[in-house]
């Protein structure tokens, strides 16, 4: 028996002025449905949140629920009210929904456990953006919705923020839908995705199973989609060129043919036109430096408002090495990757650069932008123009590399939205050539398709590169090595995510589980030695993986030869701290590239697994 829908849309439309967002959208919620919303930004994924929730009318379709349901929705930019405390926020909203008082207290001290905040009586005018996220997220909970509409729920939280979302979303047997950029939670949370896109011949493409299966269902409908319009357009070509013959249209057949070519042509046109999107044309500038080492840190040690950021952090970077920063928000990311850049001094410690090093830097809140001045002049200051890798590009030409409109050169910066101000940022960027390039929050605001696009460029930028993100599948896909900040002073390095997700489950297991319980080494050998069952041939993430792999196993092994050139310096044979700091980069370095090895080693015999089943 299928599922019960809770929540429908049927052939709704909207539209902004002149602009469309959607046409004939069909889209609807079952019980149990852990849904995901993709598209590009602009495609009307908020408006479309917004309809589902009953906040919005439709130009034309229809809403249906099923009777009495509840719907919860948590918008990008939740409004509290300062005054309150988060005990009087969550108390208050069940007051304005009537509900019964005696159910108040128990309700509330649910939901301050849910949230799991550290003070119930600090005031939500001092709460940072991620928490403020958690309270908004945890009063739609506690409401006991059927149907919960999430609106960038990830976005604001910290990874630890975003890890506790996603525990809590696993444990939910109600509906949700959930608007996200964020690719590792689409992962982990969804049971079905749905991408709005005008590129889709019906505007919507939707997969059942998470991000990564989605991935897979949509490269195989593209796939089937550009043969059957390279067929269209050969049989759109034989009708063009009957039509030029100048056929009679006396005859029934002939009219008939003429009027199935007209459809054809109509039906090409129409899947051309969907295709004239694009995505932002990102590549970063090197600066062609051949230095072997760029920055050093030894011994480096900060502290703000009494409270230590980093102590006796030793660093080495050079061309090809790719720096993630992990840790909680305030542990200090923002304030190292300033250090580096020389716009912060430390309080003790050393940081040697490279001579005329060229440091290009993203700051996360953009303050280099000036609001109040047109696109056109934040994109070419000096003229109609830019100089892009020794080339002279047109504006208009520079402003469609990153998907803006001629008719918006003319706005002020003020009003481009977040992704767009994004965008402008990158386009700036890129075109001063780095030795190191500095991104603190780079993903904020951008789609998909824009984040595909950047993970890319970083990938293939040879210089240096220091990044900051709560995007974990680009973190895990970009970094060659990850640096952990614990907000007092502590760093501990990984060679990658996945390294650090497990030191994380075991320092929450070993809080939670007392040392007397672990098992014995009887029953480990017994748990290690049971077969388990594997999954054969590659996943589509899998498969990507695999293809790059070689790439990035010889790029380790130049990260290697850096190191170890670095430590066989005679000039540093008498600094003991220097040599222990290159050191420890070359054992980081050996064990990542150890890791890829294995990862390859395993990957191949998923490989030649799958190539040797038989086949159906």
């Amino acid at each position: 028996m299928p599922p019960t829908i809770l929540l429908s849309c049927e052939s709704i439309s909207k539209s902004y002025g002149v602009k469309p967002l959607f046409a004939d959208l069909s889209i609807g919620l079952a019980e149990g449905d852990h849904v995901g919303l993709v598209g590009p930004n602009g495609s009307g994924k908020s408006t479309l949140l917004k309809i589902m929730a009953g906040l919005e009318e439709p130009d034309e379709g229809t809403r249906s629920m099923r009777r009495q349901l509840r719907v919860g929705y948590v918008p990008q930019e939740p409004s509290l009210d300062g005054a309150h405390t988060i005990e009087e926020a969550l108390a208050q909203i069940l007051i304005d929904e009537g509900l019964d008082p005696h159910e108040h207290s128990d309700r509330t001290a649910t939901a301050l456990s849910l949230g799991e905040f550290p003070a119930t009586d600090q005031s939500t005018a001092t709460l940072s953006g991620g928490w403020k996220k958690r309270l908004a997220i945890v009063r739609s909970l506690m409401l006991e919705p059927d149907v919960l509409l999430m609106d960038e729920p990830t976005n604001h939280l910290d990874i630890e923020g975003i890890l506790w979302l996603e525990r809590l979303l696993r444990a939910e047997a109600r509906a949700f839908l959930v608007v996200s950029h964020d690719r590792r939670f689409l992962e982990t949370v969804t049971s079905r995705m749905i991408e709005i896109n005008r590129s889709y011949p019906t505007g919507v493409f939707e997969s059942k199973g998470n991000y990564s299966d989605f991935l897979e269902q949509r490269d195989a409908a593209l796939r089937a989609q550009a043969n059957y319009e390279a067929s269209l357009a050969n049989r759109v070509r034989r009708e063009v060129e009957w039509l030029r013959r100048g056929p009679k249209a006396r005859t029934t057949k002939a009219k008939s043919r003429i009027d199935s070519a007209g459809r054809l042509i109509e039906e090409l046109n129409s899947a051309d036109a969907r295709k004239d999107q694009g995505t932002a044309g990102i590549n970063f500038t090197a600066s062609g430096r051949r230095s072997k080492q760029l920055v050093e840190a030894t011994q480096l040690c900060k502290s703000l408002g009494g409270r230590p950021i980093v102590k006796n952090l030793d660093l080495l970077l050079g061309p090809g090495q790719r720096l993630g920063l992990l840790g909680p928000n305030g542990s200090g990311k923002s304030t190292l990757l300033k250090l580096i850049a020389g716009t912060l001094m430390p309080d003790a410690g050393i940081i040697t650069r490279a001579d005329k090093l060229r440091v290009v830097t993203f700051e996360q809140h953009r303050e280099s932008l000036d609001q109040s001045s047109s696109l056109h002049r934040a994109l070419a200051p000096n003229g109609d123009a830019v100089l892009y890798q020794d080339r002279s590009i047109h504006l208009v030409s520079w402003a469609k590399r990153f998907l803006f409109r001629p008719e918006q050169l003319d706005l002020p910066v003020s009003r481009l939205s977040g992704g767009e101000q994004a965008r402008l940022l990158i386009a700036r960027l890129m075109l001063q050539p780095a030795d190191l390039l500095i991104l603190d929050e780079p993903t904020n605001d951008l789609d998909i398709p824009t984040l595909d696009v950047l993970e890319d460029s970083l990938m293939e930028f040879p210089g240096a590169l220091m990044l900051v993100t709560h995007d974990r599948w680009l973190l895990d896909r970009v970094s060659t090595i990850l640096l952990a900040l614990d907000g007092t002073g502590q760093t501990e390095w990984f060679a990658d995510y996945a390294q650090w997700e497990s030191a994380q489950e075991r320092k929450a297991a070993e809080q939670t589980c007392p040392s007397t319980s672990r098992p014995s080494k009887a029953s480990r050998a017994e748990s290690e030695s049971t077969p388990k069952p594997k999954r054969t041939g590659l996943s589509y993430r899998e498969q990507k993986e695999w293809a790059k792999m070689e790439q990035r196993i010889l790029q380790a092994e130049e990260i290697i030869t850096a190191c170890q050139a670095a430590v066989e310096d005679p000039a540093i044979a008498s600094n003991a701290a220097a040599l222990q700091a290159r050191s420890e980069a070359l054992d980081a370095a050996r064990t990542a590239a150890e890791r890829l090895y294995n990862r390859w080693t395993e990957l191949e015999g998923k490989q030649t697994q799958s190539a040797g089943q038989p086949q159906p």
